[in-house]
């Protein structure tokens, strides 16, 4: 016998479905913004603007290279972002590519093979399918955690972490530069550049943004001056091996913050020799370390915080 179920019952169990949906769905967004991380906050362009202008009081800091991946934390993933943050405050530093149906994703690798279950090149494989894959740690081990996109990234990043974005060779840059202002995270987004045409590029669509420029010599100070863009829109990349302290003295004069690649050999060196090594590249100069290591060189550096800082407002600890 068929029983006949009034349309307001259908209706009603419907709406109470959907609430505790919503309720569910509220419930872990609160307790994802809830817990307890570093924060780096800056409310305008013009606030991250003095965060990256040097000064003699500037809090040495981090930049965590493709978002610090460590085990069970993938490279790229928010959820790993978030574990730094338990530990420190930090620069992420993260990398987009683009799919083929021009959806921005964060990844490093042209193929997904080696950070996710999945095959093939990511230009040639729709975002459906990528969000059907996993992604694996440094170890090939395979995580919950799935792929974010850009803007997944920048909204997050909101009032806990700035970024550098660095982005793929296949990856239009008005597209990125779009996504950053359609997310209205501006303030939140460096742009990495590693020659000085596609810096000029980048400056010429988006002279509103911060961008990450690599400054290695005195001779590249001189290229630089010549594209015109501002000294207080760039933070000098001076590559993956120490530069004399004179040399970072004069990027400390035209107001630039220094980022030491310390990924690669100079991590190996923390490791071989102990993480006190992190220490003297500070004291040399270098304003903000590019690690594959970002929890253990910053346990090491914080010890050279300054009581006092002028860049202590955007700084919020864990509880």
């Amino acid at each position: 016998m068929r029983v006949l179920i009034p349309s307001w019952c259908v209706l009603t169990a419907l709406i109470f479905i959907s609430c505790e949906s919503n309720s569910q769905k509220n419930e872990v967004r609160e307790n994802h913004e809830t817990e307890s991380i570093h924060r780096i906050q800056v409310s305008s362009l013009s606030e991250t603007k003095d965060f990256y202008t040097w000064t003699s009081d500037r809090i040495p800091l981090v930049s965590a290279h493709r978002g610090g991946p460590y085990p069970g934390f993938p490279e790229n993933a928010i959820e790993t972002f978030e574990n730094v943050l338990k530990y420190t405050p930090a620069i992420i530093e993260l990398d987009v590519a683009m799919t083929q149906d021009s959806v921005l994703v964060l990844m490093h690798d042209d193929e997904l093979d080696r950070t996710t279950n999945g095959t093939g090149k990511v230009n040639e494989v729709t975002y459906d399918y990528i969000q059907t894959l996993f992604l694996t740690d440094n170890d090939g081990k395979l995580t919950e955690f799935k792929v974010p996109t850009l803007e997944n990234a920048l909204i997050w990043s909101k009032g806990k972490a700035l970024l550098t974005v660095d982005i793929k060779r296949s990856v239009p840059f008005e597209k990125v530069i779009e996504e950053v202002r359609e997310t209205e995270s501006e303030a939140y987004a460096a742009l990495i550049s590693y020659t000085f045409p596609a810096a000029k590029k980048l400056h010429s669509l988006a002279p509103e943004l911060m961008l990450s420029i690599t400054i290695r010599n005195e001779e590249e100070i001189r290229r630089f001056e010549e594209t015109g863009i501002p000294w207080n829109r760039v933070i000098a990349f001076t590559g993956l091996a120490e530069r004399p302290r004179e040399f970072n003295e004069q990027l400390h004069q035209k107001g630039a913050y220094t980022i030491l690649g310390v990924l690669g050999n100079l991590d190996r060196s923390a490791i071989a020799r102990g993480d006190e090594i992190y220490l003297s590249f500070i004291q040399n100069g270098a304003d903000i370390l590019a690690t594959d290591r970002p929890i253990e060189a910053a346990a090491v550096i914080k010890n050279l915080i300054p009581s006092q800082s002028s860049k202590s407002i955007y700084f919020q600890n864990a509880d």
